[in-house]
């Protein structure tokens, strides 16, 4: 029995199964330090890490540049977890596919891939359900389960780039979960997305999607890594935001937008503001007015989206003449403004409703 970075290699658990570490779970230096304990020298990590990132090798056996030893030795302490397919749709125009993948402790998560003019994209979970409260979304239903492990989260992209056959270029981290409260691990699962031996996705080419966890985002900023930053806005004021996104009664407007703009100072990136339109709660020219001045003067781009209907919540879509009537607005006011095309609304498109549906779980 060995005891390495808080893992008991070689014990027996409480069901009678032999400990086992997840490789995609750990740091290069990590797996560096596992295979330096074996005596392999520090080459042999890089030869491992692209097996298990680049690759998605199912099996020890395939790995064939790695010694027959060091494999037996591996498949002894480590497993190649991969995810098991539940569900799957395909939107009628085939640009959208979800995904409702299966974890080893019987927990399931959902996952997008979409096709895009500028490339293939893939929206990502970061934990089974959330925490975060937030009125209009499905993956709150039932609260937070657990966060996911770097490897939970690597493996739904290369569990839907295998299923595709086509390479996945951008990566979003907007599925279930609040990202920011899941840092440590979603860090280890970016350092691998965008390293060379993975699947070389740039940081230019990563959204991170946040409600609005201010310490989360002042921690990401000191990383200066340059990613899109996408903040779950929703309301512009605190009145209607904690009615929609409860946690602004911890980090209310007035510690939000100065952390946006800190922000934006360190890393010199530009903000995404998403906007939900709710047919009668934030879809006035009001609140339009109200954004605009919120956020005016910042390096920031609002993404207006019509709301996904949701099962059990009583709000319903802003009608497309309202949604151009608010953007013409903030252009007015000068804002860079999009209107989020929509994918997939014919397959459960909003987080948490294929499986909240599959599950039968009930808010």
């Amino acid at each position: 029995m060995r005891v390495w970075y808080n893992i008991v290699i070689g014990d027996v658990d409480e069901t009678g199964n032999t400990a086992m570490v997840n490789l995609k779970d750990l740091t290069l230096d990590q797996i560096k330090d596992l295979l330096g304990r074996l005596g392999e020298p520090p080459y042999r990590a890089l030869q491992l890490a692209r097996w298990l990132f680049q690759r998605g090798c199912p099996s020890w056996d395939e790995m064939t540049d790695l010694p027959k030893d060091l494999r037996a030795r591996l498949k002894e302490m480590a497993i190649l977890r991969g995810l098991t397919l539940v569900q799957k749709q395909v939107s009628r125009r085939g640009d959208t596919i979800k995904y409702l993948f299966g974890l080893a402790d019987g927990q399931a998560v959902e996952s997008v891939f979409m096709r895009h003019t500028y490339g293939r994209s893939a929206c990502i979970s970061t934990q089974v359900g959330c925490r975060m409260g937030c009125r209009f979304c499905a993956s709150t239903i039932g609260g937070l389960i657990r966060n996911l492990s770097p490897g939970e989260m690597y493996d739904q992209v290369l569990a839907m780039q295998s299923d595709v056959g086509e390479r996945i270029s951008h990566v979003v981290l907007m599925g279930s979960g609040e990202p920011l409260d899941n840092f440590e691990h979603v860090m280890i699962f970016l350092e691998h997305l965008t390293a060379p031996y993975g699947l070389h996705i740039g940081y230019r080419h990563i959204t991170l999607s946040t409600c609005g966890v201010v310490p989360g985002i002042l921690k990401l900023a000191r990383r200066r890594l340059p990613l899109t930053l996408a903040v779950s806005l929703h309301a512009p004021n605190d009145e209607l935001r904690n009615r929609l996104v409860p946690i602004n009664r911890r980090h209310p407007l007035g510690e939000l937008i100065p952390a946006c703009r800190e922000y934006i100072k360190l890393t010199g990136r530009r903000i995404t503001f998403e906007y939900a339109l709710l047919a009668g709660v934030n879809d006035s020219p009001r609140c339009a007015l109200e954004l605009a001045r919120l956020v005016g003067g910042m390096l920031c781009h609002i993404n207006l989206i019509p709301a996904n209907p949701v099962g059990g919540k009583d709000f319903s879509r802003t009608p497309a003449v309202r949604v151009q009537r608010f953007k013409n607005l903030l252009e007015k006011a000068g804002l860079s403004v999009t209107v989020r095309r929509e994918l997939g609304g014919d397959i459960d498109a909003a987080c948490g409703q294929l499986r909240r549906r599959v599950l039968g779980l009930n808010g």
